[in-house]
């Protein structure tokens, strides 16, 4: 259980000085006073009507002087490079604080302070003393020992275009849902947050759950559709299943009674008949030939065929299709493909997917190729969690290298825990990708060769294979 405390004073500080604390992207504070490590305090903004939202302690103190690298000062804290020579101008030396910050369980409404503007950077008291926990802290104790470490010896940031793009979305972030996504992303890449990226559900995502729904459909006066209907609607969420996997789907008047339902010209050209209703006609692979001949000419034979429908292909239909060089998917296959790519959106590569788009019946085939990604994940995540489980050690000789470690570390640890064990070549190969600025899920300090490249953790890859 978390030991409480009583609060009965407060450090007053800008808003956005306070807001940045709370949101994880600084630990430092500039006060106008020396304060003691250890005190603990309410953080009081500086506005017309004051909500604290937070609590801080003191984990460290530093007097700076002007023969401080300003410039990476001013990148680990909020203050630009002209603020802070500003203050030394006025005061000799900035007093820097390393706060600790956590949440309160609820916003405390109190009192504007008559005098506010004269109590920046300074202490003021509360109208009632606050009872705080330590249970909800802004960064968890391996992300703030990183940032401490950090500030303590000045060094810049290593992703400042990063943070330059937070900054610019972060007014976004407030009113539109993929903004806030994508600044909540770049937060916890940055450490200026300790959350999981833990993919939500999205509700503009609900549309998945229809694509068997509407292949699988029967064909009844009492639905109120007439047979085009039911198989426009079909049609139409094919289409919009292909485009989000990643296919080019060619707008065209190509559809409709004797036309060619779907046609895809990138990454390589795809042809596809859509049958909704309770089983799929033989007549469909001579009917795909048919008009794909006629619209695609000589190209057709080049593209991959594909046919989408419900139910089990009759003996016929299979060996129509093997002649034909056709692939045939059942609509609960497709479904399954757009969920895969819904929770992990990197790990379809289409071009690896077209080898198992082999004629004839193929739904194993496809199956066989989520299996296999699933592995492909499951591997990264394990060797991400070699990295967090080396940097989680108390070991006084990883502290001494920042929680940072070579191929051959991570490789040890991983071939003591997994199976198949793994060589330095492949466990590289596997650190360069999850350290990549579009994955994010670990860092590099980049060596003069392979050999002394070293790795560190940022976020963790949660799996559900």
């Amino acid at each position: 259980m978390n030991q409480q405390f009583s609060i009965p004073t407060a450090l007053c500080l800008p808003v956005p000085d306070i807001e940045a604390l709370i949101q994880g992207r600084t630990i430092a504070a500039l006060p106008r006073m020396f304060i003691r490590p250890g005190q603990r305090f309410a953080l009081y903004p500086a506005d017309s009507s004051v909500s604290i939202k937070a609590w801080a302690k003191c984990e460290l103190s530093q007097i700076l002087d002007e023969t401080k690298p300003l410039d990476t000062l001013s990148k680990l804290t909020i203050c630009t490079p002209k603020v802070l020579k500003e203050r030394l101008q006025k005061q000799q030396y900035l007093f820097l604080a390393y706060l600790r910050v956590y949440h309160l369980p609820q916003l405390q409404e109190i009192s504007v302070n008559p005098n506010i503007q004269e109590k920046l950077g300074k202490f003021v008291s509360l109208p009632n003393s606050l009872t705080v926990s330590e249970a909800n802290p802004v960064l968890n104790d391996r992300t703030f020992a990183q940032r401490k470490r950090q500030l303590e010896k000045l060094e810049s940031p290593l992703h400042i275009e990063l943070e330059e793009l937070q900054s610019a979305i972060a007014s976004l972030a407030i009113s539109q849902p993929a903004a806030k996504q994508l600044d909540n992303d770049i937060k916890v890449f940055l450490g200026w947050s300790s959350d999981k990226l833990i993919k939500q559900t999205d509700p503009d995502l609900a549309w998945i759950n229809d694509i068997a729904k509407l292949g699988d459909r029967s064909i009844e006066k009492d639905e109120g559709k007439s047979n085009y209907q039911a198989g426009t609607d079909f049609e139409d969420i094919a289409r919009r299943s292909l485009d989000f996997l990643g296919f080019k789907v060619e707008e065209n008047d190509k559809g409709g009674a004797g036309g060619l339902d779907l046609f895809c010209s990138q990454p390589y050209p795809l042809v596809c008949e859509c049958k909704a209703g309770k089983s799929i006609p033989d007549r469909a692979v001579e009917e795909l030939d048919r008009i794909g001949k006629r619209h695609l000419k000589e190209n057709y034979l080049q593209a991959v065929r594909l046919i989408i429908g419900p139910g089990k292909p009759t003996k016929n239909l299979k060996e129509s299709a093997e002649v034909s060089k056709i692939s045939i998917i059942n609509v609960m296959t497709l479904q399954k493909l757009v969920e895969f790519k819904a929770k992990y959106p990197g790990a379809i590569n289409l071009v690896e997917l077209r080898q198992y788009l082999e004629p004839g019946q193929i739904d194993y085939k496809i199956d066989e190729y989520i299996d296999k990604a699933e592995r492909e994940i499951k591997l990264r995540s394990q060797i991400i969690t070699v990295v967090k489980e080396l940097s989680e050690q108390d070991n006084e000789s990883l502290k001494a290298t920042h929680q940072s470690f070579t191929v051959t570390e991570i490789r040890v640890h991983y071939n003591a825990t997994h199976n198949p064990r793994l060589n330095d070549e492949v466990v590289h190969d596997l650190l360069i990708e999850l350290s990549s600025p579009l994955t994010g899920y670990l860092g590099r300090i980049k060596g003069s060769d392979c050999k002394s490249d070293r790795f560190y953790f940022l976020r963790d890859l949660p799996i559900s294979c």
